[in-house]
């Protein structure tokens, strides 16, 4: 039997194809186009009854605030949830996908979702991306085995850790739970500290801003705290109000019905077959 050709199906993921052409256009000098910064303060803690999670409301797309009350604290699971950092479509996608696997595997099993399955599930699928999902999480819950944090990095690592924090106000986030955390915090002590770590972000990271949202999972218990802290009120208001120009007044419209123009041509002899 003579071997023939065979139909492969196409593998998934990237494609390298293009990387000899994109490294002559560079030697030539066209520069690739370059990485958005993307601003964000998210943090976590564990305290002596579960773990309390937190981050900032501000949306930016580079010097562009674009909005500033979003949601970072994505729902993972009923005693699960996870803080997204870097790139808002792919922290939406990678939450709501692992989100629905969860859901499937509770059905299948009949048993509450692990702290460690959803790590397992984010971590593997940021790995075989290698860094292109641009999604830094931090992942907390509380299952049978106690509280649980996590941190997860774009390209696939990941932390444990009784506190953590991720995005550009990091560092000044950091720099609180440093100074102040300790073990056995009680639950308004814990909520105290997160909510000072993000306004630290908000206040020294250009990237970060507007509100604090907090969520506080215990056992059998979640919540969800929104816009728990408003740092940065609106103070000015015009006292005169505010006027907008009137739109463009119509001067004269004019309806044109279009009809159909159809000239009939007469057919020659038919085409033979």
């Amino acid at each position: 039997m003579s071997m023939g050709m065979i139909d492969v199906p196409p593998k998934g993921g990237f494609s390298f194809d293009l990387c000899k052409r994109n490294d002559m256009l560079l030697k030539k000098g066209v520069q690739p186009p370059s990485f958005r910064k993307t601003g964000t303060t998210i943090v976590g803690l564990i305290f002596q009854d579960g773990v309390i999670l937190g981050a900032d409301t501000r949306a930016t797309e580079g010097p562009i605030v674009c909005d500033k009350n979003c949601e970072k604290i994505h729902y993972m699971a009923p005693n699960i949830y996870c803080c997204g950092a870097g790139t808002a479509a792919d922290t939406e996608a990678v939450t709501d996908m692992v989100s629905s696997q969860l859901k499937l595997h509770r059905y299948h099993t009949g048993r509450e979702s692990r702290v460690v399955t959803a790590l397992s599930l984010l971590k593997s699928h940021l790995f075989s991306y290698q860094g292109h999902v641009s999604a830094a999480l931090v992942l907390g819950g509380v299952d049978v085995s106690g509280p649980h944090l996590h941190t997860i990095y774009p390209h696939g690592s990941t932390d444990t850790l009784p506190f953590a924090t991720m995005g550009s106000g990091s560092l000044a986030a950091m720099a609180v739970f440093e100074t102040k955390y300790r073990e056995g915090l009680t639950r308004e002590e814990g909520i105290d500290i997160v909510a000072e770590a993000i306004c630290s972000g908000i206040f020294n990271d250009l990237g970060s801003g507007s509100n604090v949202d907090i969520c506080v999972i215990t056992k059998g218990n979640v919540e969800y705290l929104r816009n728990h802290k408003l740092p940065n009120p609106r103070t000015y208001v015009s006292a005169k109000g505010y006027s907008f120009p009137k739109p463009i007044e119509v001067l004269l419209s004019k309806v044109t019905p279009l009809r159909e123009k159809v000239d009939a041509i007469e057919a020659g002899d038919a085409m033979e077959e």
